[in-house]
């Protein structure tokens, strides 16, 4: 049985991506990040594989688009404002149907704002992550031994459905530190990909990598197709944890961070006889409506708590669809929840139902 190690999350992601079979890495340094790419700067030269820090984000996602292009494992990593500059640059991966993981450690916003903790990309992650009509697959950890797993988990989903991945954490789970059980380096076994651009050597057609259609009745069916390619992503990859949801009244749904604080202010109120419970979205897109939605028969109501001014609670009352009250609560600027802030608007809303 492998031994747990204590590793800080940033590299914890790293080491996990190494494992993963990754070995090209294309960054830039920002906060709170820049662990990440410090730890492959170390480790990459040492097996073989590539870590180059770009001149910009925006060559750093395009070495990521031509990497992935040949047919090899590759990401890049990077803090909010970091990821704004590499949108183009995922638009042209999920518009070649290209495989590649983005980490996102989130820091408060909008503009520089500063390197504490947030969680206000989620709507860039999961509706804008860059022009044009398409998705990618975003996770999202709560614990660091979360995060190596979903590494690999979003490598594979992004081989098997040929998507761009994003892991969607912020600053507070990056630096924290917590032990994990890395898997054996070299165990993974990466797929073929035999639609790469890596050399035909006379055994089967020119594969092209591209994102340009100058048809546009192929353009339209093209983005059809991979829509309904999505379609099945949302029937089949949805993942959430629950907690304590089976009686509750009251569901709090956090992910990330913040619902490392909402496990403990549910204990709290469970304590006061309160019924809460918590739905964690492991998957921001696909969301997990459909468990949600089973919810709705029982829950009096549900409790969106994030670190932002309030985004993922518009999936959440998309999800509801006004069969009951959603509330929200938030803590902006860097600012992490606390439990008994958490607790209060629980007593709160279970005073009115």
């Amino acid at each position: 049985m492998a031994e747990k190690v204590l590793m800080k999350g940033n590299e914890a992601l790293a080491e996990a991506a190494i494992c993963a079979g990754c070995r090209h890495f294309f960054g830039y340094p920002i906060t709170p990040q820049t662990e990440l790419a410090a730890y492959m700067a170390k480790k990459m030269p040492k097996i073989g594989g590539t870590y180059l820090q770009a001149e910009s984000e925006l060559a750093a996602i395009n070495m990521v688009l031509g990497a992935s292009a040949a047919g090899v494992r590759a990401m890049t990593s990077s803090s909010s404002p970091g990821i704004s500059l590499k949108t183009e640059g995922i638009s042209y991966l999920a518009g070649c149907d290209l495989p590649a993981l983005i980490i996102n450690v989130q820091r408060g916003g909008p503009g520089l704002g500063g390197i504490q903790p947030s969680q206000s990309d989620y709507w860039q992650a999961t509706k804008a992550t860059g022009h044009g009509d398409f998705q990618i697959l975003v996770f999202a950890p709560s614990t660091i031994q979360e995060m190596v797993d979903l590494v690999f988990l979003a490598f594979d989903l992004g081989d098997k459905y040929r998507m761009p991945a994003m892991i969607l954490l912020d600053g507070m789970l990056g630096q924290m530190m917590e032990p994990v059980v890395l898997p054996e380096a070299g165990k993974t076994v990466v797929p073929d990909r035999p639609w790469a651009a890596d050399g035909h050597k006379n055994k089967r057609p020119h594969n092209i990598i591209n994102s340009l259609y100058l048809d546009p009745l192929k353009l339209e069916q093209t983005n059809i197709e991979r829509f309904k390619r999505y379609e099945k992503i949302k029937g089949t990859e949805q993942r959430c944890e629950e907690l304590h949801t089976e009686d509750a009244d009251i569901i709090i749904v956090a992910y990330g961070a913040s619902s490392r604080v909402c496990r403990n202010a549910v204990a709290a109120a469970r304590a006061q006889g309160i019924k809460a419970g918590m739905i964690r979205p492991i998957t921001l897109w696909p969301f997990p409506v459909d468990t949600i939605q089973k919810r709705l028969v029982s829950a009096k109501a549900f409790l969106t708590v994030e670190m932002s001014m309030g985004q993922m609670v518009d999936d959440v009352r998309l999800a509801v669809n006004g069969a009951k009250p959603v509330h929200f609560f938030g803590r902006t600027g860097g600012i992490i929840p606390s439990p008994p802030e958490v607790l209060e608007q629980i007593e709160l809303i279970n005073g009115g139902i």
